[in-house]
Formats: C-alpha cells, sequence, structure tokens
C-alpha cells in the first residue's frame, strides 16, 4: 500500500479506486490534463505497471489540495461506471471537506512544489540569478540547441491527441479547418491611439497558415495582428500555429512561445523578456543568460504569440498601462529583443498605439460554404450520419449560415452527432432553428441521457453571469464548488489550465470552454432561477452598439447575453425553462412575455445601424412572427450600415426580418468590412430595392456570390460598388448579370481600377445588353444607367429565343445609348475597335471620348465614323491631343455628315465637339410635317438645303497659310446646309483676312462667319466692307474694333424661317429669291472704332459700290464735328443708303445744327432724331420714292434761348417740315418766346413739341397774344403740371378757328387782365378750355366782363377740381352782362352763343 493510502487510513477503498482507473487509463489521462494542466503524462511513467502509474497520477492529484481532489472524485461517481456502494464510500469520505480533512491531517494540507511547465523540473535559481560563465561559442550554441529542442518537444508533448469526454466523438477535439483570412491594410490613428479594423484587400486571395508571415522582412519589428469576432476561432489558430511548429512545419522560427493576456493580465509586476520567456513558459534547466543571448541575437527566428490582445487594454492608470501591455508595446516597437516577429489575436476594436503602423493585419472570416462542409466531413469521417448531416446543413438555411462562425460550426456537429440517430431526417429545421437553440441541445447532447441537471446548470449559470458582471473570465477553486467544477469537467462546460502569476507561483485556473457558452449559462440562470424577477431580467436585455469598439477600450463581456435572452423568451424554449425551473411554467412565461416587450419597445425607435443588426438577431432568435413584422415595418425606407464589419449570419438574420416587410427598401453598406460568403444571405430578399456596396471591401469570391444572389432579389433597382477594388475580371463577372434584373436602374463600379481592354468589354455590354441607356467611364467614375422596357407579361413570359430576337429587334428600333469614356487612356487601335463595335449597336444619344490620347488619326477614325454611328446629339473628342494638321483632316472627314449640326474645335481650350442634328422624319410626325410644308409653300419657295451649320474653329492658331486647305476641306460642307463659320479666336491678322475674303466665294452661301479676336488693323477691318459687293449672302457686318468682335451674318429672316427643313423644288425659287436680295437692306455696324475724317471717307468710298438698302450704324466714344460734317457730306454719295444710326456717340453741341442742315442739303433725308447727343439717327427715302415732308427730333440737346435763331433759320430752308420735336431743351420763357417770334418763317405743317423747357405762365399767355401773327396754327396745348407738356399743331394751310388748352396753369389774379386781352385780340380762337387753372368764381366772372370780342361763335370750358361751387346765377349775370356789351358795341349777338361751365 502507497504512503497516501496508508494516510488515507483506508485500504480497500483506496485499492478499489486504482483498480476502477487502471481498467480506463485514457480516461484517467484526460483528468489529469484537466486539473493539472501542465503534468507530463508519459515522460518519466512509460516504463512502470498501469498499477503504479495510476497510483503516480493519483498522488499528483492528492498533493493539489482539497478543492481538486473533491472535484475529481465527484467526476469519477459522475463519468464511470462505478458500483453504487462504493461511489457511496468514495462521496462520504473524499467527497466532501470534513472526511477529507479528518482522513488527511494536517500535513495533507501542505503545499507542493510548484508545478513545472509541461512536467519539466525548475532549476533552483531563477534566470537571472546565475553568474555569467565563460564558455566557449560551442559550448553555448549546445545549450542554445538543447533548449530549443526542450521546448519543441514539450510542445509536442503539450499538442498530442486529445481524449474525447463520454458521449463526445473522436473528432471533437481533433477537427481543425482553417477559417478564412483574409490579408488587410490598416491605417494607425496615432492621435487616438486607435487602429480600426478597416478592410483595405490587397488581391482578394485567401491566406493560408503558412503565409501568414512574410520572412522576406529583415528590419525593424514586425507585427501581425490576427482581427476576428468571437467564435472565429483565433485562439484555437493560435495553438495550430504552436502545434505546426511542434511539428516541424514553421521552419523559419526556432523558437516559439504562445501567451495568453487573460492569463498575462494577473502580472502585477513589470517583466523583463528573459522573465517572459523562461518564468512564465520555459525555462531552460541551466545557463539561462546564455539561452537568452542566443534568442536575442537570433531574435529574426524567435515567433511571440500573444492571444486576446482586446482583454489587455484596461483602462489606463494613473502611471499609464499596466506592465504585461508596456513589455508587450517594448516588443512590437523593437526596443526588447529586436527583430523578433510578433502575432497577436484581438476582436476588432480599439487597438493599443503601440503596434506599429507597418503592422500587417489579417482578418479572420469565418467559414464558407466549403469549408462548412470540410469540417462536417472531419467531424462525422467514418461515421455512418455523415451523409445525413451534410443533407441537414443543406435544406436547413438557417443552421448552414450559423455554421459561418466556427464555434458555431463545431456546436451545430455536436447536436447533429447527438440528434440525427434518434431523429427522422429534416429534424434540424425544428430542433436547431437558432443559436439559442443550437446552445440548449448542446447541453442536452453534453448531458446523460434522459437526465438534465437542472441545479448544477443553474448554479453554474450564476457563476457564469457573476464573472460577466465582473469581467471576469478565469476562475479557480475557491470560485467555483468542487461539484461544480466536477459538473463543469464532466459535460465539457469548463477547461482548466495553469495560470502563472510569477517566478515559483502557479496556480490551476478554469474558464468556460467559450465566452459564449459563458453568456448562454448566464442566460439560463436569468431566465429560470427563481432568485431572478422579471424586472431584473430586463435590464440585460438591451442593445449594444458595435461603433463604441472605436472608442472602448475592453469590449464588453456580454454581448450575446441579450441575443439568448431573447432565444430564450421563444415559445419553443419554454418546456427546457419550466424543466430547470422545477416545472415553474407561469414565472417562465412571465419572463419570456417580458423580454419580448422589452424588444416591441425597441423595435419602434430610431436606431442607429449597428443597433439595428443587434436587433434583428435578437427578434430573429425569438421567433415571433408578429414580433418580427413590427421590426420590419419600423425600419425605415433608407437603412444605412456604415463602417463597421457584417458577417454573413448578420445579413442572413437581417434577410430574414426582412421578408417580413411590405414596402421596398434601401440598404447602404458603405465601409463596411463584408465576408466572402455574406452575399448568400441576400439570396430572394425581394424588399431590396437599393443595394449599396461601396467600399465594403468585398472580395472576388463575395462578388461571385452576389452575383448568384442578385437575380433573386426581383424589386433591384441600384447597386453600388464603389471603392472596392475590384479586379477587371471581377467586374466583368458583375454586368454578366445586367439581363437578368428587370428593374434595375443604375449599377455603379466606380473607384475600381480597370484596364483598357476590360472598358471596352464593358461598352460592348452597354451596347448588347436592351436595357443599358448609359455607360459613364471617367478615370474612377464607372456607371451603368438602365432603363428597363416597359414589356406585358405575356411577353415576359414567351419563349427565351422569341423574348431575345424581340428585344434585339425593338432595340436596334427604339433605344438609344449613351456612351462616355472620359479619360480612359484611349488609343487609335482603341477607336478603331470600338467603331466597330457601335456600328453594330442601337441609336446612340450621345459619345464622349474626351481626355483620351486619340491624338489626328483617331479624331479622324471617329470622325468619319459618325455619319455611320447614328449619334442623335453629341460626340465630344476634346482633350485628345488634336493638332492642326489635324483639324484639316477632320474637317474632311464630316463633310458628307448630314446630320452634323455644330462643330466646335478650340486647340487653346483643347475641345473637339460634334453636333447633331436629329433627321426630319425623326423631328415630326407625318400630320405635323404636312402642315409645315403648307404653311411655306404659301409664304415663300425655296431651294434651300436641309438645316444648318456650325463649323466653329475658335482658338486654334490658324493663319493665313492654314487657309487655302481650311477652305477646301469646308467645301464639302457647305452644299449641306446653312453654314456658320467661327475662326474668332485664331491668328490671321490683316493678311489672313485679306485672303479669306477671295476664299469666301468659293465657299457658297454661308449664314454667318465670325472673325472676332483675330489682330486685324482698322484698315483689314474696313477692307471687309468690300465683301458686301463680292458676296451676295452677306446681309449684315458686325464690327467692334476694340474688343475684336467681327461678324459677318446673312438674311437671318430667312434663315429661322428655313431651318427647320427642307422644302420641294418650286419653279419660282430664283425669282423669289432676287427678290428677297432686293428687299432685305444691308447693315454694317461698326463700333468701337476711331471714326476719324479719313477713315469715315474711305468707309463711304467702299460702300459706293454696296448693293442696297443699306443701313449703316457707327458708334464711338465721341465724333468731332469735322468727322459728323464729312460723314455728312458723303451721304448724297450713297444713294442705297437708308439708315444712319449714331448710337451711344458723344456729339458736340454744334450737331443739332449740322443735323438740322442735313434737311435741305440732302433731299433724300426724311427724318432726323437727334437725341441727348448721344444717340442720331437720319432716315432716308429710297430713289423710287418721291420727295416729301421731313421731320426733325432734337430732344435733350440743352437748346436754349442763344440757338434759336440759329435751328430756326436752318429749318426754314426746308421745303416741308411735317414735325418739329424741340421737347427736354432748356429754352425757358424766353427761349420759347424768341422761337414763337420766328415760327411763321419755319415751314412746319404738322406738330411742334416744346414739352420739357422748363416754361411758366408767362409762356402760355405769350402764345395767347402770338396767336393772331401765326395763321396756320389750328390747335396749341399747354399744361404747367407733372406732365409739362407744350405742343403746337399746324396745318398747310390758315385756319378760321383755333383751340387753345390751358392746364395746370396757376393763374394768379393778376393773369386775368392780361388773359383778357389776349383772348380780346385772338379772333380766330374759337375754343378755349380751363383746366385746373386756379380761376375761381370771381376770376372768371372778372374774366369774362372783360374778354372784348367780336360777334361769333366762342367756347369757353373751365374744368377744375376745387371744392368750391361755382353759382350759376353769377355765370349768368356775366354773362348777361358780356352780351349787353357786344349790343352797346353795335355787334349783333348770335343766337346760338354758348357758355358751358363744367363743375367737377
Amino acid at each position: 500500500m502507497d504512503p497516501v493510502g496508508l494516510q488515507l487510513g483506508n485500504k480497500n477503498l483506496w485499492s478499489c479506486l486504482v483498480r476502477l482507473l487502471t481498467k480506463d487509463p485514457e480516461w484517467l489521462n484526460a483528468k489529469m490534463k484537466f486539473f493539472l494542466p501542465n503534468t507530463d503524462l508519459d515522460s518519466r511513467n512509460e516504463t512502470l505497471d498501469p498499477e503504479q502509474r495510476v497510483i503516480l497520477q493519483l498522488n499528483k492529484l492528492h498533493v493539489q489540495g482539497s478543492d481538486t481532489w473533491q472535484s475529481f472524485i465527484h467526476c469519477v461517481c459522475m463519468q464511470l461506471e462505478v458500483p453504487l456502494d462504493l461511489e457511496v464510500l468514495l462521496l462520504s469520505t473524499f467527497g466532501y471537506d470534513d472526511g477529507f480533512t479528518s482522513q488527511l491531517g494536517a500535513e495533507g494540507k501542505s503545499q507542493p512544489e510548484s508545478q513545472l511547465h509541461h512536467g519539466l523540473k525548475r532549476p533552483h535559481q531563477s534566470c537571472g540569478s546565475s553568474p555569467r560563465r565563460k564558455q566557449c561559442k560551442k559550448q553555448q550554441l549546445e545549450l542554445a540547441k538543447k533548449y530549443l529542442q526542450l521546448l519543441r518537444t514539450s510542445a509536442q508533448q503539450r499538442y498530442r491527441s486529445q481524449i474525447p469526454g463520454s458521449g463526445q466523438p473522436h473528432a471533437f477535439h481533433q477537427v481543425y479547418v482553417p477559417p478564412i483570412l483574409r490579408r488587410a491594410t490598416a491605417s494607425l490613428d496615432t492621435p487616438e491611439g486607435a487602429i480600426m479594423g478597416d478592410v483595405k484587400v490587397e488581391d482578394g486571395a485567401d491566406v493560408s497558415i503558412s503565409d501568414l508571415f512574410n520572412t522576406r522582412v529583415n528590419k525593424g519589428p514586425r507585427v501581425t495582428v490576427l482581427l476576428g469576432k468571437a467564435g472565429m476561432g483565433k485562439t484555437t489558430l493560435a495553438h495550430r500555429l504552436c502545434q505546426k511548429w511542434a511539428e516541424g512545419h514553421l521552419n523559419c522560427f526556432q523558437a516559439l512561445f504562445l501567451f495568453e493576456f487573460r492569463q498575462l493580465n494577473l502580472i502585477t509586476r513589470f517583466l523583463t523578456p528573459s522573465e517572459l520567456l523562461f518564468d512564465l513558459y520555459l525555462s531552460p534547466e541551466s545557463d539561462h543568460d546564455t539561452v537568452f543571448q542566443y534568442l536575442e541575437k537570433n531574435a529574426d527566428q524567435v515567433l511571440l504569440i500573444f492571444d486576446g490582445l482586446d482583454e489587455a487594454l484596461q483602462p489606463m492608470g494613473p502611471d499609464g498601462p499596466g506592465p504585461v501591455l508596456t513589455l508587450f508595446s517594448h516588443l512590437c516597437n523593437g526596443t526588447l529583443l529586436p527583430g523578433c516577429r510578433v502575432m497577436a489575436t484581438s476582436r476588432p476594436g480599439k487597438l493599443p498605439a503601440c503596434l506599429p503602423a507597418e503592422a500587417a493585419m489579417v482578418h479572420m472570416l469565418g467559414f464558407d460554404g466549403p469549408r462548412v462542409e470540410e469540417y462536417v466531413n472531419h467531424f462525422f469521417s467514418a461515421q455512418p450520419s455523415r451523409e445525413g448531416a451534410l443533407v441537414e446543413l443543406q435544406t436547413n438555411g438557417r443552421l448552414r449560415s450559423l455554421c459561418a462562425v466556427p464555434a458555431l460550426c463545431q456546436v451545430a456537429c455536436l447536436c447533429l452527432h447527438h440528434l440525427l440517430p434518434d431523429h427522422a431526417p429534416g429534424q434540424s429545421v425544428a430542433l436547431l432553428p437558432n443559436m439559442t437553440q443550437l446552445y440548449m441541445q448542446m447541453v442536452l447532447a453534453l448531458s446523460p441521457p434522459g437526465h438534465l441537471p437542472t441545479s448544477s446548470l443553474l448554479d453554474l449559470g450564476e457563476v457564469a453571469l457573476r464573472g460577466l458582471e465582473t469581467g471576469k473570465v478565469i476562475f479557480y477553486a475557491k470560485d467555483i464548488a468542487p461539484p461544480l467544477i466536477a459538473f463543469g469537467a464532466t459535460h465539457s462546460l469548463l477547461t482548466s489550465f495553469c495560470v502563472c502569476t510569477g517566478p515559483g507561483h502557479q496556480q490551476t485556473g478554469y474558464a468556460f470552454t467559450h465566452l459564449s457558452l459563458q453568456e448562454f449559462l448566464a442566460a439560463l440562470h436569468l431566465m429560470a432561477s427563481p432568485k431572478v424577477n422579471k424586472d431584473t431580467l430586463t435590464q440585460y436585455v438591451t442593445l449594444h452598439s458595435r461603433w463604441v469598439q472605436r472608442t472602448k477600450a475592453r469590449l464588453g463581456l456580454s454581448d450575446h447575453l441579450p441575443t439568448f435572452l431573447a432565444g430564450l423568451a421563444s415559445c419553443t424554449c419554454r418546456p427546457f425553462l419550466s424543466h430547470l425551473a422545477q416545472g415553474n411554467e407561469d414565472c417562465v412565461g412571465a419572463k419570456q412575455a417580458a423580454v419580448v416587450q422589452v424588444l416591441k419597445k425597441l423595435a419602434t425607435r430610431k436606431l442607429t445601424g449597428p443597433k439595428v443588426v443587434e436587433l434583428c438577431h435578437c427578434v430573429d432568435e425569438t421567433q415571433e412572427p408578429e414580433l418580427a413584422s413590427l421590426t420590419a415595418q419600423s425600419l425605415p425606407y433608407q437603412l444605412p450600415f456604415h463602417n463597421f464589419p457584417l458577417t454573413c449570419t448578420d445579413l442572413a438574420t437581417l434577410t430574414n426580418i426582412l421578408e417580413h416587410r411590405e414596402a421596398p427598401i434601401h440598404l447602404d453598406f458603405d465601409g463596411c468590412p463584408l465576408e466572402p460568403h455574406c452575399p448568400e444571405a441576400l439570396v430572394g430578399c425581394g424588399q431590396i430595392e437599393n443595394l449599396r456596396l461601396a467600399g465594403s471591401k468585398i472580395t472576388a469570391r463575395g462578388i461571385s456570390h452576389l452575383v448568384k444572389a442578385l437575380p433573386l432579389c426581383p424589386q433591384l433597382k441600384e447597386v453600388s460598388f464603389r471603392d472596392n477594388q475590384l479586379s477587371d475580371q471581377v467586374v466583368l463577372n458583375i454586368v454578366e448579370v445586367l439581363p437578368h434584373l428587370p428593374r434595375l436602374r443604375k449599377l455603379d463600379l466606380s473607384s475600381n481600377s480597370i484596364c483598357v481592354s476590360t472598358l471596352l468589354c464593358l461598352a460592348r455590354v452597354a451596347v448588347t445588353c436592351p436595357t443599358v441607356r448609359m455607360l459613364q467611364a471617367r478615370e474612377a467614375d464607372l456607371i451603368f444607367l438602365l432603363s428597363p422596357p416597359t414589356e406585358t407579361t405575356a411577353e415576359l413570359q414567351r419563349a427565351p429565343d422569341l423574348q431575345e430576337s424581340d428585344g434585339q429587334r425593338k432595340g436596334a428600333q427604339s433605344r438609344s445609348l449613351t456612351l462616355r469614356l472620359q479619360k480612359c487612356q484611349l488609343q487609335v487601335h482603341d477607336a478603331e475597335a470600338l467603331i466597330a463595335l457601335l456600328q453594330e449597336g442601337p441609336h446612340l444619344e450621345e459619345v464622349d471620348l474626351s481626355g483620351n490620347q486619340l491624338e489626328d488619326e483617331g479624331c479622324r477614325l471617329m470622325a468619319e465614323a459618325a455619319s455611320q454611328l447614328h449619334i442623335a446629339r453629341k460626340l465630344d473628342l476634346s482633350n485628345n491631343g488634336l493638332s492642326v494638321a489635324g483639324v484639316h483632316c477632320v474637317l474632311r472627314a464630316v463633310s458628307a455628315c448630314w446630320t452634323l449640326a455644330e462643330l466646335h474645335i478650340s486647340l487653346q481650350h483643347k475641345t473637339v465637339i460634334f453636333m447633331f442634328a436629329q433627321e426630319p422624319e425623326e423631328q415630326k410626325g407625318p400630320q405635323e410635317r404636312a402642315a409645315f410644308l403648307d404653311s411655306l409653300m404659301l409664304q415663300m419657295p425655296s431651294e434651300l438645303p436641309l438645316s444648318s451649320r456650325r463649323m466653329r474653329l475658335t482658338h486654334c492658331g490658324l493663319q493665313e497659310k492654314h487657309l487655302e486647305q481650311l477652305c477646301k476641306a469646308l467645301g464639302g460642307s457647305c452644299h449641306l446646309g446653312h453654314l456658320h463659320l467661327d475662326f474668332s479666336g485664331n491668328a490671321l491678322g490683316d493678311e489672313g483676312a485679306a485672303r479669306l475674303a477671295q476664299l469666301l466665294p468659293g465657299l457658297g452661301a454661308l449664314q454667318s462667319l465670325n472673325l472676332s479676336e483675330n489682330g486685324l488693323s482698322l484698315d483689314a477691318v474696313l477692307g471687309l466692307v468690300r465683301c458686301f459687293s463680292t458676296l451676295q449672302w452677306l446681309f449684315r457686318l458686325d464690327i467692334s474694333f476694340e474688343s475684336q468682335h467681327i461678324l459677318l451674318r446673312g438674311d437671318k429672316t430667312s434663315r429661322d424661317m428655313w431651318a427647320t427643313g427642307s422644302l420641294p423644288d418650286f419653279p419660282a425659287a430664283a425669282k423669289f429669291l432676287g427678290f428677297r436680295q432686293r428687299c432685305i437692306p444691308r447693315s454694317l455696324c461698326l463700333s468701337e472704332c476711331p471714326l476719324e475724317p479719313p477713315s469715315l471717307t474711305r468707309l463711304c468710298a467702299t460702300l459706293k459700290d454696296c448693293p442696297g438698302p443699306l443701313e449703316l450704324q457707327l458708334s464711338c466714344e465721341f465724333l468731332s464735328d469735322q468727322s459728323l460734317e464729312t460723314l455728312l457730306d458723303c451721304l448724297p454719295q450713297l444713294p442705297q443708303l437708308s439708315l444712319l444710326q449714331l448710337s451711344q456717340t458723344g456729339l458736340s453741341p454744334k450737331s443739332p445744327f449740322l443735323l438740322a442742315n442735313t434737311l435741305s442739303l440732302c433731299p433724300r433725308v426724311k427724318k432726323v432724331d437727334l437725341r441727348s447727343l448721344h444717340h442720331a439717327t437720319l432716315h432716308f427715302r429710297s430713289n423710287e420714292e418721291e420727295e416729301g415732308v421731313c421731320c426733325g427730333r432734337f430732344t435733350g440737346c440743352s437748346l436754349s434761348q442763344e440757338h434759336v435763331e440759329s435751328l430756326c433759320w436752318l429749318l426754314s430752308k426746308c421745303k416741308d417740315l411735317s414735325q418739329v420735336d424741340l421737347s427736354a431743351n432748356l429754352l425757358g420763357d424766353s427761349g420759347l418766346r424768341c422761337l414763337l417770334e420766328c415760327l411763321p418763317q419755319v415751314p412746319i405743317s404738322g406738330l411742334l413739341d416744346l414739352s420739357h423747357n422748363s416754361i411758366s405762365q408767362e409762356s402760355a399767355l405769350y402764345l395767347l397774344e402770338t396767336l393772331p401773327s401765326c395763321p396756320r396754327v389750328r390747335e396749341a396745348s399747354v399744361n404747367l403740371g407733372s406732365e409739362q407738356s407744350f405742343r403746337i399743331h399746324f396745318s398747310r394751310e390758315d385756319q378760321a378757328g383755333k383751340t387753345l388748352r390751358l392746364s395746370e396753369c396757376s393763374f394768379r389774379p393778376e393773369h386775368v387782365s392780361r388773359l383778357a386781352t389776349g383772348l380780346s385780340k385772338s379772333l380766330q380762337l374759337t375754343e378755349l378750355t380751363l383746366t385746373q387753372c386756379c380761376l375761381g368764381q370771381k376770376q372768371l366772372a372778372i374774366l369774362l366782363s372783360l374778354v372784348g370780342r367780336p360777334a361769333g361763335l366762342f367756347s369757353l370750358r373751365d374744368s377744375t377740381r376745387h371744392t368750391e361751387k361755382l353759382s350759376f346765377p353769377t355765370l349768368e349775370a356775366c354773362a348777361l352782362g358780356f352780351k349787353k356789351k357786344r349790343k352797346k358795341e353795335r355787334k349783333k349777338v348770335s343766337e346760338d352763343t354758348e357758355l358751358r361751365t363744367k363743375i367737377n
């Protein structure tokens, strides 16, 4: 009997235990690994017989203390087939503290010697205490090699085959399928000390484990950060690397060390690198310094793996980060162990600032479909249920999406292994519908058949909840009761490991097998424990925003707790929860209802993108259709998810919720990193109308999945793949799906660099796909705009071959395509390929190839093909390197294009634009065109061509030497329509202008010619006037000399009338055109030009040969009297002149007299109009007109009294003046008196207007007094009010009766007598109207009493607005007195004398 057996004092019990364990050595080895993680099982015990080996192992367990020993005994009784009497003895003797302590005694409590890592003996001295020995390099090398071999041997021993637990398949611990690894780059946010998981896919290819480390980099700290969400397999991958290195696969590293931050966080003091490696991992057998020096010297072959970096990010204290994080920072920055390779695993979120900018970021994206299938095949290898498991995954879409998370995939396989033998195929849909029930079935699978340990589950759940609340993931024996440790170990719910808190300080720690399992057990406790009421429960139903990961130092441990609570609120879970709650179904139902009610409130709130995802997970877990419908209908039309990673499970859950929505929705995933297989989750989601995946870093594999998914989204109208760095082939794969998207309006592929050949392939897709209306590519932009045809359901249901042929026929007839390939580096050979492609396509609305490299040849090819491409609106070849020589080629190429409306070429501005007009039959319907032709036939006949066209060759540097070749090239375009030429902004100069004038007749009839900004001198400008004689089409020449604006134009009226279409042949065309040319005046407008006498003389000499009629419009800043006289002297030499206009031209005060003299010197002048000494117009009679009356207007010319006599003398030389207008001058009363005195000499037969000349009542009275001396005056009117009018109307012969109207003259009493005197002398005045002249009743009575006139008709009208009413008796008395006075003078009073007085 061994000493422990003697110490226990029960020989038979001990012997029975040894014999029992000898029968199952593998089970005992597994428990030894669980309770003593660092124990070496086989290193020194291989030679012992089985019984002695069991005794040795029991001794090691016994010395660990009562907690470990009790937990081990509970495991023996739970898992092994122990006879009932032996089980009672074991539990009564060793299963409780009292029995153990009483049997063991005081000396049993002594602590064992600190355990060595992996069963290796620790030396007595610490790594830093031994003195440095002088050894030769060979001895140092031997020591180092010995340590490295020891390191590899210990790793090999650690990763030997795991022993499965009770009821678990052998592959449960052995299956490993690498998840999707995607290398990415991320920018460090140094000011904030954070690095975000912004995926930027480099090549779209997966990264294998061997590719994680780039050994070609030899300088600086080389750091790799492995980012992945919970359950993606980060820790598993870290251990897999250790195992691969132990097996000799990672030969680039001599040493590999693996540390877990959850254990390192327990270190409270600062560590040196040697302490980290030797005290906390594996110590050399001797001479630590020598071994460390070797590792330091060969640091580039040392790999340090730190698992769980996110767990190290605790809030910094006043003294900065903790000791372990400080050591990690120094290792990353290369200040310690420079050159070593460092790999850290972490969940996405805020990472420490110590990570270098060049750190390699690798994302773990879980499993795709092939990996899930591979995992299942390995898990169920050599088992008959393998095929059944694969079928279940294929038929259960939700379970398949859950298996994208490797941890859930393992759980799903375990559940299927448990369910398949006892259930019919297809039951997984009901039994494993979501993550919560997946864990629930796992607990049932790990429990003994027919027995669910309810109290142990709830107690372990309480431990889990307490850990989540305190942020604790590592537990010690003091934290968990021994029966619970045994329960967790028996059911694989707990794992154990050695926790080293310092040199010589180690103890066994326990943790749940996965954090999500800890959350699930906590949720079970909250839902089923009677200790928790529903009010406390609802406090845990919250939505966590993933955006807090950007700033939150330590991520929460309860991310899935609300999801599990929602899943447990499902009615399906009620029997399970009721069993845990000891049958208290009412309490469970109340808690479930409370959770659902909280989710309903959250569903109606406005939430951010991350919280919407969390809410969808919770709602989907409940399996409540009513709640799912409420959530789906409450989502906004624009649903943004920006800048946070999304998994396939996230999208699958969102899709499940959207299935309950009726209205369409716009999903925006801008900046959201997506897993490659995420698009599979969108299959069949009919509610998606717009889908934006801009900046989602979706890979080629993800695109392949999406291409399959998009046709199954029938309502899709817009898709965006902006900024995803898609390759050429991926882009081509995307556009292949366009014909299968019946409602798509826009496809955005911008910011995805593609080559020219791919762009041409996309152009072919645009040409051949009947729904594409525009393809726009410009630098980073690449957009398809589509306009699906409106087809009936019957058409869509026909045979595919008929649909295709009909679609091609309709597309060729009706579809128009806009193609914009700007700044795409297209060259000449690309233009040839594009032309061949477009000739087979539909009508083109617009083709824009600006900003490419076509040069002269490419532009020529496109211009030649323009007539064949059926372009309706525009062809843009700007910024393509066109030269002056190329301009000629382009002009010749388009000479035969009937539809060309405008060509604009500007080499300076790099502009080459062709504008086209639709053909006449496309512009109008048959009836409209027939009506149009009839209206034209009634107006005029013509043989004019189809329509006008413009050729604008501006700022091309054209000189005189280029003109002949240009005109030859333009000759072919002149017969196609009314041609507008624009040569502005060139360098023709005087020589070019003269040469062009010679060449213009050869171009035929033009509509306009623009020669602006060509550096012409005044002589050259005046030389262009000769074109009136040489060019029959020229009707207007506009010249602004200073601004160098020179425009020659044809008959505008005719051009506008015929621009809409062509007409049939008319016999009278030539005769009609000749009549038009004789009737339409030619116009010369010369402005901003120094009009000196020599220039005017030359101008008039040039105009002698100009056919008429001619209108001459001159404008300059100031025209001197000498220049005006020269111009007026030349007027008789221009018999065809019909109009002379001086506009906006300053004239001297002498100009009114010079112009007035023209009325007599030039008989053809019929009207002179001078206004404000700035605008003068002379109208001339044609040669066919007889001489007649003329008129002169001199308004606003500052004429005063001193000018009146001279002006009247000049006007008196005229034979017949129908009108003289001197209004708005400065005559005043004196000037008016002088004018009235000279009036009899002026032969006016119409109107004399003297308004607005600052006159007073004096002038009105003088007019009355002057009337007897002006026999031809028939009427005069004066208004001294605001109107300020003074007009005198004349007749050709003397008038017997005159009319005088005085308004608002404001006569005073002293004026009454003078007014009466004038009336008495003006015997020919038969009517006097006084309007508002301030004559009251008294003044009128006096006026009538003073007037003495002979017998005859005289009418006096007084219109007043005074409030005073005139008395009729008084006026009648005055009238009677007026009559008596007449009788007294022995004059007969006419019986029809009329006294009319109007009182207003």
